[in-house]
């Protein structure tokens, strides 16, 4: 670990791609072709390859907690520390203890990952801290760093996932296609490594229960830039929901987020009618909460807004009157795997062809079977649950900026956010975000807020006060309702750091309460219920517009208007899927 460790300070001390490519390379080269594929994981910024499914949960109070025992400082030293370095990784290299470390057997990377597979199985706070503790108390305080680091999943060293696969191609002699196809298939670069050195990459082949990269859209701010890209559009909702991954076969089906998480435990109502499929499938689509109501009236049914979703989210388990309650739907727009073919090098004309068969093949899980039928009915004594629903998303056309228009109101009025804008003849390029697939949607109000604490940043804002927690006036009370960090220029974050710096009310090391006297402009798309602020409510994806420092405190917005907002986006989600501007 120690080697790997003093590689990274080599690695973050120099902004060359090439560089840091080459350092990587030579570690690989010099290191065990074990020890080399852990280091991998590492470099990358994960504890374990992507497709296993252990997880660590330790979170940053609990590496606080323990760095700051170890190293015997006071809370207040171990801010000031933190303000300095804005990294818990580079406090603990600061504030730890070297001791007499010639008598410690070194650590290896490959001991480390499998202390970390250890922390992962422990069950419960107390048994993962010790097993931490026990860790950083046996490493360097260099190899401390990198270990917090490793279990945060920020290395901070100017690396990315792509840099890694560079880095093997360059130590093996392999192309970077060839190490990207095979980690792609694999979802494991550790073993991706393994194949390379040995010169054995074409026996890759497709992994399921690992996601694939998220393809993403680039916003379009108009119609005409949309068109601008490419001619003769196809054209979706843009729903708010929970991107998601389906990897189905005959015998399982799981489903992963767009932060590629597993996130099947959560939707157990859609695993039951995604099984059964005659072969195995990669499923790409949007998780909604689904209007059940309009679906018992023969029509394709609606989505619901996101907090409606949001109730079934951050559970162990979803009961059935939960899934009875919110029931769901899976909106699927793309395929990526399927008869046994990767198809994302396939346009997105054919892969529509491919998963249209897909979809419209009999699985013998469409619905439940009668036993889980009985089960249903034997549990709900009210009334038997429905069945989640599959549904193809719907695709439009359109060739002019008055059709994007017409289809962009028409998302609007299904309480949708807006349009997904596609180019038919694109490929599935994971992980990467371009002008083939383009994302159309308006904020749907703003607000004038009150900022009531603010927040040190990370990365090339360490130093400065760039996050904020704003509030409405609920009488003359303020109650928090988001929180945002971007939208102002450098000047204007450096400006008001200096003003939240001299107006603090209270330290919290990390987090300042300021005196509420900063108004901002803050647009979002939309708003949910939340238990996580005052005002009962959230932002989603809330983005400053402007500092309103025309504008006392006193006249910001109130409570009452955010209701109204969210009653009106409530009311906007009553029309059906699937319809046209015209119907």
């Amino acid at each position: 670990m120690k080697r790997l460790a003093e590689a990274c300070e080599q690695i973050a001390g120099t902004t060359k791609k090439l560089t840091k490519i080459a350092i990587m390379a030579d570690y690989f080269q010099a290191a065990t072709l074990e020890e080399a594929a852990v280091a991998t994981h590492f470099l990358s910024g994960q504890p374990f390859p992507a497709w296993e499914e252990a997880r660590l949960q330790v979170g940053g109070t609990l590496l606080w907690r323990l760095v700051k025992d170890l190293s015997g400082k006071t809370e207040e030293e171990l801010a000031a520390v933190y303000r300095r370095s804005g990294d818990l990784g580079a406090v603990a290299e600061q504030v730890l203890p070297a001791g007499d470390r010639e008598a410690t057997k070194e650590l290896s990377a490959i001991e480390v990952q499998n202390r970390f597979r250890q922390i992962a199985a422990a069950r419960g706070t107390s048994a993962k801290a010790a097993l931490v503790r026990e860790l950083l108390s046996d490493a360097t305080p260099l190899e401390a760093k990198y270990i917090i680091k490793i279990i945060t999943g920020d290395l901070r060293i100017g690396m990315k996932a792509g840099l890694v696969e560079e880095a093997v191609a360059k130590a093996y002699g392999s192309t970077l296609l060839e190490i990207e196809r095979a980690d792609m298939l694999l979802g494991d670069l550790g073993e991706t490594l393994r194949l390379a050195a040995t010169g054995k990459l074409p026996e890759a082949r497709m992994r399921l229960f690992h996601p694939l990269g998220f393809m993403l859209a680039s916003p379009a701010a108009s119609p005409e830039e949309a068109l601008s890209y490419f001619e003769n559009a196809w054209v979706e909702d843009k729903y708010d929901g929970i991107r998601a991954q389906a990897h189905c076969s005959a015998a399982e089906v799981r489903l992963f987020s767009r932060a590629q998480e597993d996130i099947s435990r959560t939707f157990p109502d859609l695993r039951e009618v995604l099984a059964g499929f005659p072969q195995d499938a990669i499923l790409d689509g949007e998780i909604v909460a689904w209007s059940v109501a309009a679906a018992e009236e023969n029509e394709l049914g609606h989505a619901l807004p996101f907090a409606t979703l949001q109730q079934r989210l951050g559970r162990k388990a979803v009961s059935e009157p939960m899934m009875r309650q919110v029931p769901v739907a899976y909106l699927v727009f793309d395929v990526l795997y399927a008869e046994g073919e990767l198809l994302i090098d396939r346009p997105l004309s054919e892969r529509s062809g491919i998963l249209d068969s897909l979809l419209a093949a009999e699985r013998a899980a469409t619905r439940p079977s009668s036993h889980a039928s009985q089960l249903m009915l034997a549990l709900d004594t009210v009334e038997p649950r429905r069945p989640a629903e599959v549904v193809r998303s719907p695709v439009f056309r359109a060739s002019s900026p008055q059709e994007l228009e017409r289809w962009f109101e028409a998302a609007q009025a299904r309480g949708n956010e807006g349009l997904m804008i596609k180019n038919p003849e694109s490929r599935y390029t994971p992980g990467s975000r371009g002008k083939s697939w383009l994302k159309f949607k308006r904020e749907l109000a703003t607000l004038d807020v009150v900022v009531t604490a603010v927040e040190f940043g990370h990365g090339k804002r360490i130093g400065v006060l760039s996050d904020y927690t704003f509030a409405v006036w609920e009488g003359d009370t303020l109650v928090n309702i988001g929180k945002a960090y971007s939208g102002l220029s450098d000047a204007e974050i450096a400006q008001m750091t200096q003003w939240f710096l001299d107006h603090t009310l209270e330290d919290r090391g990390f987090l300042r309460v300021v005196e509420p006297e900063v108004v901002l402009e803050v647009a979002f798309n939309n708003m949910m219920r939340s238990d996580r602020h005052s005002s009962g409510y959230a932002l989603r994806f809330p983005r400053i517009v402007r500092l309103r420092l025309d504008k006392p405190a006193k006249d910001a917005d109130t409570l009452e208007r955010a209701k109204q907002i969210y009653e009106k986006q409530i009311g906007n989600s009553s029309r059906i899927l699937g319809r046209g501007p015209e119907g």
